[in-house]
């Protein structure tokens, strides 16, 4: 087996999760060549994993078929002569590429209706049963004939790197913005998924405040999507001390978000892609959830520390609070998390 492709899930917490399957690949075919197939989205996330030789962009637009870009991806994949292909999200169009390119090996889940694009499918997991998402995509290696059956339930972590022009480009902005690199805290405030999901913004003010007075020369950074910069500032603007906090949402590339994240000293994040990549960097961070479950989606580093009440009504699953109360957020405090913090140092 000499060229594999990976077409890749379309969310960056499931792109690091999917890292371990690589490794394993590597591992049973030292010889072979890896290549992911991924949005601009979660590209960066690839480019910074040791196992991939390259990564080739598609701008594949979210439940949209785009026909003539999915035949005209597959006849140039089609002269990379890939003989096997593991498609790892669950839908029918994701398997469409690996089909139409004629990669006699199209591994994956079974989906909606892709009988016969995939040729070796494996049962879904029940919901009630789900294994953690990075062991999913790793049971995917069992089928292979050399393949050292892999025990699903046994913990793996992922691991990323740091590409070094990222670093490059990350350390230029600190220094225009004199910020010194031994003391950066990094706060995430976002999640794609909605309000369930993120810790109140004033909490997240408040611990930026507390930690600039407990240690008077750090800095704290606010990272996040465009989506996140009103969010960012109204964190920013809640302090008092505005020339260590820096509101950075929309103003770094995935690739320097991952750099940054790297060095900083600490990190606090709500249950998103951006905890998954501090996990596989193993960053000293706090995780806290909200509304979803720590057992199926936990940040896989023995360097995260979760925050979650397990109140009754959770995990509830829903992005908006049933309750009207959101509790499960709200009763998680600045002074906790900071704790938190301090016992990593």
């Amino acid at each position: 087996m000499n060229r594999i492709l990976i077409i890749a899930p379309n969310w960056i917490g499931d792109a690091v999760m999917s890292q371990p399957l690589l490794a394993n690949l590597k591992a049973i075919y030292p010889q072979s060549q890896i290549d992911v197939l991924a949005s601009p989205w979660v590209a960066p996330i690839y480019r910074v994993c040791s196992e991939v030789h390259q990564v080739i962009e598609a701008r594949l637009e979210h439940k949209q078929l785009q026909w003539g870009l999915r035949k005209q991806l597959a006849k140039q994949l089609e002269l990379n002569q890939y003989t096997t292909c593991f498609v790892l999200p669950n839908s029918l169009k994701s398997a469409l590429i690996p089909w139409l390119a004629n990669i006699p090996l199209r591994i994956g889940y079974r989906g909606e209706m892709r009988f016969g694009l995939i040729n070796l499918a494996l049962d879904n997991p029940s919901k009630v049963n789900r294994p953690p998402m990075a062991n999913h995509y790793l049971a995917l290696a069992n089928v292979l004939e050399h393949s050292q059956e892999i025990d699903i339930n046994k913990p793996v972590d992922p691991k990323l790197n740091i590409s070094p022009a990222a670093k490059e480009s990350i350390g230029a902005k600190l220094q225009a913005a004199s910020i010194k690199e031994k003391s950066i805290y990094v706060l995430c405030p976002g999640a794609e998924y909605g309000v369930t999901k993120r810790w109140p913004a004033n909490h997240f003010a408040t611990l930026a405040q507390q930690l600039i007075t407990s240690e008077p020369d750090a800095h704290v950074i606010l990272l996040g999507g465009k989506g996140d910069q009103a969010l960012g500032e109204s964190i920013r603007t809640q302090t008092k001390n505005d020339s260590q906090i820096h509101n950075w949402c929309g103003k770094t590339s995935l690739d320097e978000a991952i750099a940054l994240i790297g060095m900083s000293k600490s990190l606090v994040s709500n249950d998103s892609g951006l905890m998954h990549i501090g996990a596989a960097l193993k960053v000293p961070q706090v995780a806290i959830f909200g509304s979803s479950d720590p057992h199926h989606t936990p940040p896989l580093s023995d360097k995260a520390k979760v925050l979650w009440l397990n109140l009754a009504c959770s995990p509830c699953h829903k992005r908006e609070c049933p309750l009207g109360h959101l509790k499960c957020l709200k009763d998680i405090l600045p002074a906790t998390v900071l704790d938190v913090i301090q016992m990593h140092h």
